[in-house]
């Protein structure tokens, strides 16, 4: 069996005139996490979801399997694991709540595509010119963006070797950057799959305005 991993414990502090967290606002009748959980709920390779969120806000999410929120992402990852030990699933299939987007497609791709590997994520070729600088006033290098991609969710891992790693790093999660850092640094295989443009995460206003926009085209 496989298993969804949902976050849902950010506060969304970068949206102003909102006192919700981002994922609990509404959007065309329904809550922004709302979307990505019907998504996953509507997958065939998904056997069972847990989300990870604030004990206030479970009633108004629905019947799932829920874990606590934790200090860092990747500690709230670490809970969600914990939470799935019963079922033991193969794979975990990681998602942020604020990526409404996701499709049935991409999660079953991203699962596809971790057979010969430890785990998949999916990911974007990075088009702008980027550049290194260590004040931010000047710029100390230019990076060959060939070599540079822009990691998505959702994050598809070999659930027991995914776990190992985060009990591994126990003392440590608050420094790992984005979820297949701590995975890379177990020695786990990652895959990079191709990422969906349209997945994007609801960070900043402008991105909720965007999003309202294409739900407010489709109804």
């Amino acid at each position: 069996m496989n298993a969804g991993l949902i976050l849902a414990g950010g506060k969304g502090e970068r949206i102003i005139g909102h006192t919700l967290p981002k994922q609990f606002i509404e959007v065309g009748g329904n809550m922004i996490i709302s979307y990505c959980l019907k998504t996953f709920e509507q997958c065939s390779d998904i056997d069972i979801v847990c989300v990870v969120a604030d004990e206030k806000w479970r009633s108004q999410i629905g019947d799932y399997l829920f874990a606590d929120s934790g200090i860092s992402r990747q500690h709230s990852i670490y809970n969600g694991l914990q939470a799935l030990r019963l079922y033991a699933p193969k794979y975990v299939v990681i998602h942020d709540s604020a990526r409404p987007r996701v499709t049935v497609e991409n999660i079953s791709e991203y699962i596809n595509a971790s057979f010969g590997f430890d785990g998949a994520t999916p990911s974007l070729s990075v088009t702008e010119t980027v550049y290194r600088s260590y004040n931010g006033k000047s710029i100390a290098s230019t990076l060959n963006r060939d070599e540079l991609f822009v990691g998505q969710t959702p994050e598809c891992y070999d659930y027991q070797m995914y776990l190992a790693a985060h009990e591994k790093y126990a003392d440590m999660l608050a420094n790992f950057r984005g979820s297949s850092e701590i995975a890379v640094n177990a020695g786990m295989k990652i895959a990079l799959a191709k990422g969906n443009p349209d997945n994007f995460k609801i960070t900043t206003n402008a991105d909720l305005d965007r999003f309202k926009f294409i739900i407010n085209g489709e109804q």
